[in-house]
Formats: structure tokens, C-alpha cells, sequence
């Protein structure tokens, strides 16, 4: 599985960001998918997910209210629209696929993208 994350980019606080994943693999739709992001000096945290059919979407406390996930199975698409950003959302992204068990940690994620920057100026 190929994913390749994009849409990061340097944005001023209170400003909006689109991210894109764009998936390889034929069985897109099959799987749920989550965004995670990495700050420097920081774990790997969760970001948001949603089941394969985009019926059903996740999102840490953080970023609750603000980001908004969704996923185009027919384009092999996931998606993270970001408002409001703030600068402790500065990161690198990563979207990935989930093999099953929580949609919350990293563990359960079995293929991942390289990531996109997201920086958030104050």
C-alpha cells in the first residue's frame, strides 16, 4: 500500500488548511483510515479517523470542532480539512490505514504515508 500525504504548507494562526492522501491500493474502501501527527521532540499522536465507509469519524480532543475528516472511496482520497489552526497544531502529518482494534493508537495502523508539514505561525 502507497499512500502520499500533501496540502501542508506554512499558515498564519486562525487559518485553514486542506490536507489529501491519495492511496495506491485497490481495497481503499475497505479500510478505515486515520491522519496522526508528529510534533518535533513529540510522539506520534492522533489526529482523527473514519470507517471505511465515512459513516462513522473520530477526533482527538484537540482538534475537535475544528478539523473535519472525510474520504472519497471512489478516487482512493482521505481528507483533513483544518480551520481555526492553531500553532500547537504545527507538525508533520501522516495518514494511514488502520488493520483493525482501536481507531486511537498508532499501533493499530499498518501502512503509512510520509507525512506533510503543517507549520502555524502566532
Amino acid at each position: 500500500v502507497q499512500l502520499q500525504a500533501s496540502g501542508g504548507g506554512l499558515v498564519q494562526a486562525g487559518g485553514s488548511l486542506r490536507l489529501s492522501c491519495a492511496a495506491s491500493v485497490r481495497t481503499f474502501g475497505s479500510y478505515a483510515m486515520g491522519w496522526f501527527r508528529q510534533a518535533p521532540g513529540k510522539e506520534r499522536e492522533f489526529v482523527s479517523a473514519i470507517n471505511w465507509s465515512g459513516s462513522s469519524t473520530y477526533y482527538a480532543d484537540s482538534v475537535k470542532g475544528r478539523f473535519t475528516i472525510s474520504r472519497d472511496n471512489a478516487k482512493k482520497m482521505l481528507f483533513l480539512q483544518m480551520n481555526s489552526l492553531k500553532p500547537e497544531d504545527t507538525a508533520v502529518y501522516y495518514c494511514a490505514r488502520r488493520s483493525g482494534g482501536t481507531y486511537y493508537s498508532s499501533t493499530e495502523y499498518d501502512s503509512w504515508g510520509r507525512g506533510t508539514q503543517v507549520t502555524v505561525s502566532s
